[in-house]
C-alpha cells in the first residue's frame, strides 16, 4: 500500500449509523480488518469513488477520501448518498490511487480549489458542491447515548401517585379519538418467568399510530404543537415513557391503522447490562389481506432481530400477537398496551384488583375495580377526611377525570359511570370573571356525596382533563368544616396556556407550576368560595319555638393581654384590624381591666367535633337550669373559626334536643357557627 498524503485530497469523517447490535459488530470487524491489513475499502456510487480508511483507534471515526469522475465534461453532476449506509457495492483493495493521480484527475475536470488541503479530519471535508456540503456538514455533530437506567428515572415522575401513570395512557387514547377504552389486569404466561404473571392491559379503538407516530411516542421528547389544540392533552413527549415505566418494568405497544401495523417494546429487562438504550420496533404495511414487513423503514434482518427480542423477553410470540391483533377486527384500528413486571409494594404489587363479582355486595354494586393497595389519601392543605375514594379507586378517579367524558370506559370488565361534575351540584352558581385579562368560568354548588364524606374544594381541569382535585381555598384551608360539601369546577386552559405554546401545567399533569397567574387564581378562588359560602349557607338563626332570637353582642380578643372585650351593639366587626388591642375602639381601655363576664341565661354557641360523628356538636355556657331551651334549633351551616374563643362548657346534646342538632326538616345537617363568644339570649 503506497503512502497517501491525506492532507492533499478531499476527505471527511465517517460515523456509522447501524440499525442494531449486529451491524455495530460487523462495522467493528470491518474496521479491524482494514487496520490490521493496512487496506482501504472502496465504494463506487454513480460518479463518485469513496476510499474508506480505518481509524487508528476504535474510538475515532473512519476517514473517507473521495474523487469524482465526470461522464460529461460540460456538466458537473451533484454527488448524492454520502452516508454510512448505501446499497452500493463495496470491495477491498490493496492500494489507494496515488495522491498525485487523484489530484491530477480533479484538476482535469476543474474540481480543485485554490487550497485543497485539509489540516485535520475534524476540520471537515472540502466539498465544492453546495448541495453535498449541506448534506455532509451534519457528520461532525455530537450525539449522546441514553443509559437504560434512565427508564427507571422517568418512572419517578409518578412516584407519588400511580394513577397518574395510568392517566398518561388514557390521555393518549383520548387524543387518538377513541370512543372505547378497556383497562384490566390479566394473567399471561411468561417464558422468562416460567409461569403466569399479571399484565396490565389498556385497549382502545382510536385511529392507531403509523410507524412515524410510534417512533415519536417512544422517543424522549418531541416538538410541542405550534398551535393550541383544545382537545389535545399530550404536550410534553414523555407521558407514555413516564407512565409505562412507573406501572411496570416492561411494556409492549401494538397499534394498527387502516394501512399499517407497528409493534414496539420498551423494556428495562431487555436493556439490562446494556450501555445504550435499545427499543425494538417492528413495522408492517398492509398488502392485500395480509401484513408484511415494511422494508421502507427497516431491513428484513432488523425486523426479524427485533421480533426475536420481543419473543424472548416478553409473554408474546407470533401466535399471541396474532391473537391480540384479532381484537381489532378485520378493518379495525386502535392501540393495545401491555405492561408486566408491575410496580411492587413490599412483597406484593402496588396495585390490587378484583376480577369477579361477589354475592356479598349490595344489589347494583359491582366491586370489580383496580385499587392502590395502600389506600392512602393524598396530601392536600386543609384535608382531614380519609374518605376520598378518588385517591385509591381507579373507577372513582375515572368518573371525574374528564370534564366532558366522551369515552366508554371499563375497568376489569365493569363499566365506569362517568359523572358530569358540574351537573351533579345543588344550589349551583356560575361566575364569569377575568384574571390578568383572561376569562375564567367557575361553577360552584353543594354535593350531598361530598357532604357525607366531609370533603370540599375546587376541581381544576386543563383541556378538559382533571389536574387538581379537592383543592381547598379561602376559609376551606383553615377549618375542616368550613365549606363542607361545597365543590367548585373550572377549566383553566385559557389561563394556564401562553400564546407561544408554553403551559404552566407540570409535566406529570398532576399540578400547576408556581407562577403569577396561578397565584392570582388561588386568591380569586378563595374570595369567590367564601362569598358563596357566606351568602348561601353561613347564616345562623336560633329559634325559641317559632320566634327568632337576636344576638346580644359580639366579642373581640386583645392581641396583647388575650382578654375578651364586648363590642358595642351594631358595631361593624369588619372595621377591626387584624391585630386589635384594648386601647383601640370601641373598648378604648387598658389591658389590666378585668375581663367582662357573660350574663346568666345567655347561650354561647361554639363548635366541637367528637369521635366519628358527622355533626359538630353545640356547646353551651352559663345556662340556667330552670330555663327550657329544647326548642332552640339551628338553620343552617357553619363558617370558619375567625379567631373566636372556644368555650369550656360541656356538650349539651341532651339539653338542646334533636331539633337543635338536626335543624328543620328542610335544612341540611350542618355544623354550628362559632360566634365571637357572643351570646344568644333565651326568651323562655
Amino acid at each position: 500500500m503506497e503512502e497517501c498524503q491525506q492532507n492533499d485530497i478531499c476527505k471527511f469523517s465517517l460515523l456509522p449509523d447501524p440499525e442494531d447490535d449486529h451491524q455495530t459488530k460487523k462495522w467493528g470487524k470491518f474496521m479491524c480488518y482494514l487496520r490490521e491489513r493496512k487496506k482501504a475499502g472502496v465504494v463506487e456510487f454513480r460518479s463518485v469513488t469513496f476510499h474508506i480508511l480505518a481509524p487508528e483507534s476504535q474510538s475515532y471515526p473512519a476517514v473517507v477520501l473521495y474523487e469524482t469522475i465526470l461522464k460529461d465534461s460540460r456538466v458537473c453532476k451533484k454527488m448524492e448518498g454520502v452516508s454510512g449506509r448505501s446499497n452500493t457495492s463495496e470491495e477491498t483493495c490493496d492500494n489507494i490511487p496515488h495522491t498525485k493521480e487523484m489530484k491530477s484527475s480533479r484538476k482535469r475536470h476543474g474540481l480543485v480549489a485554490e487550497s485543497s488541503a485539509c489540516n485535520s479530519v475534524e476540520d471537515g471535508p472540502i466539498i465544492l458542491d453546495p448541495a453535498v456540503k449541506k448534506k455532509t456538514s451534519t457528520l461532525a455533530s455530537n450525539f449522546v447515548k441514553t443509559s437504560p437506567s434512565y427508564l427507571k428515572t422517568l418512572s419517578q415522575t409518578h412516584g407519588g401517585w400511580i394513577f397518574g401513570a395510568i392517566a398518561e395512557l388514557i390521555d393518549n387514547s383520548r387524543d387518538a379519538g377513541a370512543s372505547r377504552l378497556d383497562i384490566s389486569i390479566q394473567s399471561m404466561y411468561s417464558k422468562k418467568a416460567r409461569g403466569k404473571v399479571p399484565v396490565l392491559c389498556v385497549f382502545d379503538n382510536g385511529h392507531g399510530m403509523t410507524y412515524a407516530q410510534m417512533m415519536k411516542m417512544v422517543l424522549f421528547g418531541h416538538d410541542r404543537p405550534n398551535e393550541h389544540c383544545q382537545d389535545q392533552i399530550g404536550r410534553f413527549g414523555i407521558g407514555f415513557k413516564t407512565g409505562a415505566m412507573k406501572l411496570g418494568k416492561d411494556a409492549l405497544v401494538l397499534t394498527q391503522t387502516s394501512t399499517s401495523r407497528t409493534v414496539s417494546f420498551l423494556s428495562q429487562s431487555f436493556n439490562e447490562n446494556k450501555i445504550n438504550l435499545e427499543i425494538p420496533v417492528v413495522a408492517y404495511y398492509k398488502k392485500g389481506q395480509y401484513m408484511e414487513f415494511d422494508l421502507n423503514v427497516q431491513s428484513k434482518r432488523a425486523a426479524e432481530y427485533n421480533l426475536n427480542a420481543i419473543k424472548e423477553y416478553s409473554p408474546f410470540n407470533e401466535y399471541v400477537i396474532g391473537e391480540k391483533i384479532c381484537l381489532f377486527g378485520e378493518e379495525g384500528t386502535g392501540t393495545q398496551i401491555f405492561i408486566w413486571n408491575l410496580d411492587r409494594w413490599g412483597a406484593d404489587y402496588t396495585l390490587e384488583w378484583n376480577s369477579e363479582k361477589t354475592d356479598e355486595n349490595p344489589v347494583g354494586h359491582d366491586n370489580r375495580d383496580i385499587l392502590i393497595r395502600s389506600k392512602r389519601v393524598r396530601s392536600r392543605p386543609g384535608q382531614t377526611s380519609s374518605n376520598v375514594p378518588l385517591d385509591y379507586s381507579l373507577k372513582a378517579y375515572l368518573e371525574v377525570m374528564f370534564l366532558n367524558p366522551q369515552m366508554r370506559i371499563t375497568v376489569q370488565g365493569c363499566s365506569v359511570i362517568t359523572c358530569h361534575l358540574e351537573k351533579s351540584l345543588d344550589k349551583k352558581a356560575v361566575i364569569s370573571d377575568e384574571i390578568m385579562g383572561r376569562t375564567i368560568h367557575l361553577t360552584m354548588g353543594r354535593s350531598d356525596v361530598e357532604w357525607d364524606r366531609v370533603n370540599c374544594g375546587i376541581f381544576l381541569y386543563w383541556h378538559g382533563r382533571l389536574i387538581e382535585s379537592y383543592k381547598r381555598v379561602g376559609g376551606q384551608k383553615h377549618n375542616a368544616v368550613t365549606g363542607r360539601g361545597i365543590i367548585g369546577v373550572a377549566d383553566i386552559t385559557d389561563l394556564i396556556d401562553d400564546e407561544d405554546g408554553n403551559t404552566w401545567v407540570l409535566n406529570s399533569k398532576q399540578g400547576f407550576q408556581d407562577c403569577e397567574m396561578y397565584a392570582k387564581l388561588e386568591e380569586w378562588l378563595g374570595r369567590k368560595i367564601d362569598e358563596y359560602w357566606n351568602t348561601n349557607f353561613d347564616n345562623l338563626e336560633l329559634r325559641n319555638g317559632g320566634e327568632l332570637t337576636e344576638a346580644v353582642n359580639d366579642w373581640v380578643q386583645c392581641a396583647s393581654c388575650r382578654k375578651w372585650r364586648v363590642l358595642n351593639p351594631n358595631f361593624n366587626t369588619e372595621s377591626l384590624p387584624l391585630e386589635w388591642f384594648c386601647h383601640m375602639a370601641p373598648f378604648n381601655g387598658k389591658c389590666d381591666i378585668p375581663e367582662q363576664q357573660m350574663e346568666v341565661g345567655v347561650i354561647t354557641v361554639s363548635e366541637k367535633i367528637s369521635g366519628h360523628n358527622k355533626l359538630a356538636q353545640p356547646v353551651v355556657e352559663n345556662v340556667r337550669q330552670d330555663e327550657d331551651v329544647k326548642n332552640v334549633k339551628l338553620i343552617p351551616p357553619s363558617t370558619e373559626n375567625k379567631g373566636k374563643p372556644s368555650s369550656d362548657a360541656t356538650s349539651c346534646e341532651d339539653e338542646l334536643g334533636d331539633d337543635f342538632l338536626q335543624g328543620g326538616s328542610d335544612t341540611p345537617r350542618s355544623p354550628l357557627k362559632r360566634l365571637l363568644r357572643g351570646g344568644i339570649k333565651s326568651n323562655c
